[in-house]
């Protein structure tokens, strides 16, 4: 018998193994060294991948309370296996907090081996729920393994998803290639630095591209290419790159949104190296947007029908923590914008490939990434023009490809737009010509009818397709907005004040009656800040889409001073913060439909006065809206 498996013998409950299976189990096991004061396992956060049977040194185990002071502290020295109870009887989360001492050895046995042992020996198992037992019957122990999981409570109160830059994260150096370099030679640079993605560089040493393992599987041996070949012919692009001051939150988002797997890292407009997708969630392993990779590889409506209910949870988790309501917005938007991507890619794929270059666009709150969770289907499609003999062929693929996708959308619950403003409806797909000619119409009639459309229409962004078209079409609208349009602006700004805050002569918040409650409608009262913003916006040609992003870019433009900014922001993320909460809680804890009735009972005094001095905001800049873009001061 092997070292190990002698090891194993001293060892509770290996000792009651045959002496054959110990062998086999000896041949599984990896060697794992700790330094001083590692912090191996956080309570209630981190996900055991099997267990650790410790060979030298030792582990420190213990709670942290509300304080940060260790609970109940044990010392477990060689011959103890950690990660048992965690495993069987606390769904794979650490019970407890786990700290190495110096020089400490572990066995590591994976979770898949561990389990396969408790299943087919029974005492092999009892003893792990035996411990457990008698832990329970400890009453601080109890306590603190079943209070409430909570975020602040754990060891890693801040959480540091949101306040981390890319700059504080380890990444690898920039590996690179010339564009006319061989296949062959590319992968034999892989394999030496020991990278899944290289570089691609043209003659002036610029990056121009990049390749990856994958794109070695699948575009060379897959496709039996010729590895002399030039890498250039296999390369990916565009490539994309992070600052190091941006935060590890918005590098996720970035990679997500763009479907890169890869970032450069810049620093001062040059690039010092690069980071991986999976180094960044392995980074961040416990935050929601290693949830958007489950997504991803979700492979029916139900799998992201699932997904998308299971949201509201963490989006909650968010807020009661303290994260800003834009952040959570952004977090909601990229879900939501990966779970239609996956439809549209499965229907393309059932569909075969697009006769036309084309665009699948989202509109309204969407379009803003202002999405939450009372959300219906706002898209439509542009495709590009084709010669005559082709134009109904390509139509009738559009519209079929809109139809399936939002009707698999609806299936996930992206319901169907009650006024019709999606793809499924052939009035919104049409093509590049057919969709400049609508701008100019609604631009130029300015009714209140096509202003609304063209609102609507304004705020909208790429989700899928080629970039250039909506680009073309943004381009398109700037030429328009040269001319004189005191018409259009005139009716965006009277769309702007026909809400009016509800806040009465004496200052107290007007509310009517809903069942039993007395609410007001918080949709309705965020909205004239987005109509507001949206017509200085386009007053000077900002083709920003989030409401945030169009304040921000207005404030550097001059068009509003520092003040203005802040009370604006400040006052339009409180209500969507107080908008998402209320809807969480309606589809986690009432099982309900989400609507967007405040109930002014349910708030704290100090959101009622909060809620009073935004309403006064709103109510200022209105005046001043209507001096600007109606010449009235009564509107």
């Amino acid at each position: 018998m092997n070292e190990r498996a002698d090891f194993l013998k001293t060892v509770a409950p290996f000792d009651t193994l045959p002496d054959e299976v110990l062998e086999t189990v000896a041949a599984q096991l990896q060697e794992i060294s700790f330094k001083k004061d590692t912090i191996i396992y956080q309570e209630g956060v981190s996900k055991m991948k099997g267990v650790d049977i410790i060979v030298k040194g030792s582990y420190e185990s213990f709670f942290y309370d509300s304080m940060q002071n260790k609970r109940l502290p044990e010392e477990h020295g060689p011959g103890f296996c950690y990660g048992g109870v965690s495993i069987l009887l606390n769904r794979r989360q650490s019970l407890r907090t786990v700290m190495a001492t110096k020089g400490t050895l572990v066995y590591f046995l994976h979770r898949r081996d561990f389990r396969t042992l408790c299943r087919t020996y029974e005492s092999f198992f009892h003893h792990f729920s035996a411990e457990f037992g008698k832990r329970m019957q400890n009453e601080e122990f109890a306590h603190f393994f079943k209070r409430p999981a909570n975020f602040e409570e754990s060891y890693l109160a801040a959480d540091q998803l949101y306040t981390r830059k890319i700059g504080s994260v380890e990444y690898r150096s920039i590996v690179q290639c010339k564009d006319s370099t061989p296949i062959f030679e590319a992968a034999k640079v892989m394999a030496k630095q020991k990278v899944s993605c290289l570089f691609v560089t043209d003659d002036a040493g610029k990056i121009i591209g990049y390749v990856t393992d994958i794109t070695l599987r699948d575009l060379v041996i897959a496709q039996k290419r010729n590895p002399d070949d030039a890498v250039q012919t296999i390369m990916a692009n565009p490539v994309v790159s992070v600052d190091a001051g941006a935060y590890v939150y918005e590098a996720l988002l970035m990679m997500f949104s763009t479907k890169t797997r890869y970032l450069l890292v810049e620093r001062d407009g040059e690039f010092i190296g690069s980071l991986s997708r999976n180094k960044l969630l392995s980074e961040e392993a416990e935050s929601p947007l290693v949830f958007v990779q489950a997504v991803k590889s979700a492979v029916s409506d139900e799998e992201l029908k699932k997904k998308w209910e299971a949201v509201p949870a963490f989006v909650n988790q968010l807020l009661q923590r303290g994260v800003n309501a834009q952040i959570a917005n952004q977090v909601i938007t990229t879900i939501a914008d990966t779970i239609a991507q996956k439809v549209i890619e499965q229907v393309i794929a059932d569909m075969g490939p697009p006769p036309a270059r084309f665009v699948f666009m989202v509109l309204g709150s969407e379009g803003r990434k202002e999405q939450t969770f009372k959300t219906d289907q706002d898209n439509a499609i542009i495709y590009e023009d084709k010669a005559n003999e082709h134009r109904e062929e390509v139509r009738a693929y559009f519209l079929e490809l809109a139809d399936r996708v939002s009707t698999r959308l609806n299936n996930t619950g992206f319901v169907f737009c009650s006024g019709g403003f999606m793809a499924k409806n052939p009035k919104w797909t049409h093509s590049l010509s057919h969709w400049k000619r609508n701008y100019e119409y609604w631009m130029d009639e300015s009714i209140p009818e096509t202003v609304i459309n063209f609102s609507t229409f304004f705020d909208c962004r790429s989700i899928y397709g080629d970039e250039s078209i909506i680009t073309e079409l943004h381009d398109f609208i700037k030429e328009l907005l040269q001319k004189p349009l005191d018409k259009l602006f005139f009716h965006m700004a009277k769309n702007a004040l026909q809400y009016e805050p509800p806040l009465t002569f004496f200052r107290n918040i007007r509310t009517f009656t809903k069942g039993s409650r007395e609410v007001f409608d918080i949709k309705r009262t965020m909205s004239p800040i987005v109509d507001m913003i949206r017509v200085y916006a386009l007053k000077h040609s900002i083709f920003k889409v989030n409401t945030g992003e169009r304040l921000k870019a207005l404030y550097e433009k001059g068009i509003f001073n520092e003040a203005d900014y802040h009370e604006l922001s400040q006052s339009y993320y409180f209500l969507m913060s107080m908008r998402l909460k209320k809807q969480a809680r309606q589809l986690m804890y009432d099982h309900t439909d989400p609507d967007n009735y405040i109930d002014i009972n349910g708030l704290t005094n100090i959101e009622q006065v909060t809620l009073k001095e935004i309403f006064r905001v709103i109510q200022q800049f209105q005046s001043r809206l209507k001096m600007s873009f109606t010449n009235s001061l009564l509107g």
